[in-house]
């Protein structure tokens, strides 16, 4: 397929639309991505860049596990690529995720887990609360057993956000940022293009990736809807000095702790059905800090720079919407949830071959289809 002689539209400019819209101005084609506020500014830019297909893995996620291994396989080209188009050098970080338990039923919590990802082959390791303060001095004394998965990584969020945007305008994208999309122009069976406040624009291809707004979007029959809601998740930002040297991720059943390379330490997070409310509230950060402080009590002295919250894009079975609609010239990319960043590659390559008329194995689970009600 070559570029259209209309631009192709992509309403909304968070981590995805951004990553869809950059590799596709490198593939030579025509891109205009709509945002209704600042782009890269939502859900992403309050999440903590974590890319960890092994710490998140479900029990009945095959599908997704093996989508967001092959994003985690993908990550290393894709930042090359940014590289090369921003001259940025955004570095995915691989000091793995250390998932601990406190007592005795976050270790029956935790075995299960771990034999659960034996069974599937992940490299990891069981280690007793000692073995993992050996490896994490930071760790409490209350940390009684702990999994290691050394492959897991984390990105710096905001430089993946910053460096995307730019690399989109320098590859020559159209951003129209505090634009606001009023309606998915559909006629016949067909969308043609969009409605904002300002203006009317057509288009013979039209991804959806407005995240937690992409079912608020009037114009899309009501049937054909993507079933997505808002899910709120509430995240503070500490800068880490040499009292608490977190060297890697650390997780619990209720809480984890992302440190940064430059120094940021994350620290979350809440997943609330509060709609589209994203005021951070004092009883959350209350008991995420809470049990941080229970597991790395070297937090304590830490500096607090921010308080933040985002809305989560969560699907009706918490698995992404991604690919050809009913609707023809409409593509969803949606329903990331809490795997916005780790699936950002993957969902950019994907999009692409089948805007190319290629198939793709990877995102056939994820057809936006699976939700119709079959006769």
């Amino acid at each position: 397929m070559t570029a259209s002689e209309k631009p192709i539209l992509i309403v909304g400019g968070g981590i995805i639309g951004l990553s869809i819209g950059w590799q596709l101005l490198r593939q030579g084609f025509e891109v205009t991505i709509l945002e209704r506020d600042t782009a890269g500014h939502s859900a992403s830019w309050a999440s903590a860049g974590m890319i960890a297909p092994h710490a998140e893995a479900g029990f009945e996620d095959m599908d997704l596990l093996k989508l967001d291994h092959a994003s985690l396989e993908a990550y290393p080209q894709f930042l090359d690529e940014l590289k090369e188009d921003t001259g940025t050098d955004v570095v995915l970080d691989q000091r793995g995720t250390l998932i601990v338990g406190l007592d005795r039923d976050d270790t029956l919590w935790l075995r299960r887990l771990y034999d659960f990802r034996e069974h599937l082959g992940f490299p990891l390791e069981w280690m007793s609360g000692s073995e993992a303060r050996e490896k994490e001095p930071s760790l409490s004394p209350k940390v009684v057993s702990a999994m290691w998965l050394p492959k897991d990584a984390q990105i710096e969020n905001r430089e993946l956000l910053t460096a995307l945007r730019t690399a989109f305008l320098n590859k020559g994208g159209r951003l129209l940022e505090q634009c606001e999309v009023t309606e998915i122009l559909v006629k016949d069976g067909k969308a043609y293009g969009v409605k904002t406040a300002q203006d009317q624009i057509e288009s013979q291809t039209i991804i959806l990736a407005a995240g937690s707004w992409s079912r608020e979007i009037p114009g899309i029959p009501e049937v054909l809807r993507p079933p997505v809601r808002p899910v709120k998740g509430q995240v503070m930002t500490a800068r880490r000095d040499e009292s608490c040297p977190l060297e890697c991720m650390i997780r619990s059943p209720r809480i984890y702790l992302a440190p940064k390379l430059n120094g940021r330490l994350s620290i979350g997070a809440s997943t609330e059905e509060k709609g589209f409310h994203t005021i951070p509230t004092i009883g959350v950060f209350r008991d995420i800090l809470d049990e941080a402080w229970r597991a790395v009590p070297s937090i304590y002295d830490l500096e607090i720079e921010e308080f933040i919250a985002g809305l989560r894009p969560g699907s009706r079975d918490h698995a992404p919407i991604i690919g050809k609609t009913k609707l023809e010239n409409l593509i969803y990319a949606t329903g990331h949830y809490r795997h916005g960043i780790l699936l950002a590659p993957i969902t950019a390559y994907e999009i692409i071959k089948l805007l190319k008329g290629l198939p793709s194995e990877l995102l056939q689970p994820f057809s936006p289809n699976r939700f119709l009600v079959k006769a």
